[in-house]
């Protein structure tokens, strides 16, 4: 078997070679609570007991509609991770030595692969397009890595912040004045508000259901923010591109997260706080932990370079989409059951623990597996 990396098929990241160890590490941080880490999160919660318990299991539960937990930073951390990356992988085409053009054809393909893989995700082989849902994660990784990468190679920094604070105020704008036939300006309720009532009526197929029938939760709408959350990203991959002092570039992260929260949290008393939403108060505050976040990892990984913590969560990064389709259609449940099922029943208070920890332990090792033969999948 070679020793060169295979792509096969994986989210869209540069080459193995100018990667930086923090930035899988910090995908794979976010993908491990999405592919069960959760699951085990709360697990442990309720074998804790008590109110502290409760507390922090419900950090692992979305808010409801309005508010903030760790759980509501998972999604909008991976497209933040997204847009960092943009930087290492396309750089050289802003250089004037490549024309800028040359990655479109790549970047339509994996936007494309993405959002297939998305629809497939959500049973589009069952044919029934009628309760087939268009929109998801994926397909909103998609069109956030798709829109971003383009905006990367063909506008300068300063259009580009311009367009991001553009996207900021201009959809508080459309939200705050703009009423829905059945409301009006500046409903933030989840019944009435526009971005609701506009998939409800223009989106195809089925709308998520988490969103109790009243909108998606990768609605219309809310994409526009979300690709902001990806070009906010790639201003972080910039930085940490630039001839600056390492430690000045963790500094500037930090500051700029904490910058971003206090905005968020100032502009939440007016802009409430709605994930589903994707409002500009929230992109802010995700952003901002986002931030905060590669600050810390770019320092203990690749600045003091303590990395063997990290390994764990790296190799999950390299092929952060390939599990991520991996737990919807291989059974870990199943599998972990077979083997921990009696293991389980003889745990006592720690029974509900065993097999939310055995999912995530198989999940890894297959991963492992993948990275020892270097086999890192891509679309």
């Amino acid at each position: 078997m070679s020793s060169e990396p295979r792509d096969v098929s994986s989210s869209p990241t540069p080459n193995v070679s100018e990667r930086l160890s923090s930035i899988d590490a910090l995908r794979g941080f976010d993908m491990f609570w999405i592919v069960g880490g959760d699951d085990v999160a709360r697990a442990l919660g309720k074998w804790w007991g008590g109110p502290h318990g409760e507390q922090f299991a419900e950090q692992f539960e979305h808010v409801d509609w309005e508010g903030f937990r760790f759980y509501d930073l998972i999604f909008p951390l991976f497209l933040f991770v997204v847009g960092v990356v943009l930087p290492f992988s396309l750089r050289k085409y802003t250089s004037g030595a490549h024309p800028r053009t040359a990655p479109i054809g790549r970047i339509v393909r994996r936007v494309a692969l993405l959002f297939f893989c998305g629809l497939l995700y959500n049973n589009l082989l069952q044919f029934h397009f009628d309760a087939l849902r268009i929109t998801g994660v994926l397909q909103r990784i998609a069109i956030c890595y798709g829109a971003a990468a383009l905006l990367y190679l063909f506008l300068k920094v300063r259009a580009r912040a311009i367009l991001f604070v553009a996207i900021l105020l201009g959809y508080w704008a459309i939200l705050a004045l703009v009423p829905s036939p059945e409301s009006r300006a500046g409903d933030y309720t989840k019944e009435t508000n526009l971005a609701g009532y506009v998939d409800r009526h223009y989106l195809p197929g089925k709308i998520y259901q988490s969103f109790y029938g009243y909108g998606d939760n990768e609605g219309l709408l809310s994409t526009i923010p979300a690709i902001a959350t990806s070009l906010l990203g790639v201003f972080a991959g910039e930085w940490l591109l630039s001839n600056r002092n390492q430690w000045l570039k963790s500094l500037g992260l930090a500051l700029a997260g904490l910058a971003c929260l206090g905005l968020g949290m100032l502009w939440g008393h007016v802009f409430p706080v709605i994930k589903i939403l994707w409002t500009s108060s929230y992109l802010l505050i995700a952003g901002g932990w986002s931030l905060i976040l590669l600050s810390l990892f770019y320092t203990v990984v690749d600045v003091i370079k303590l990395r063997a913590w990290a390994f764990f969560f790296i190799v999950i990064g390299m092929n952060a989409i390939t599990i991520y389709l991996a737990t919807h259609f291989i059974p870990f449940d199943d599998i972990a059951q077979k083997f921990l099922g009696g293991v389980a029943r003889y745990s006592g208070d720690f029974k509900p623990v065993v097999i939310p920890l055995g999912v995530l332990a198989l999940e890894w090792l297959l991963l492992y597996h993948l990275y020892r033969n270097r086999i890192f999948l891509r679309v």
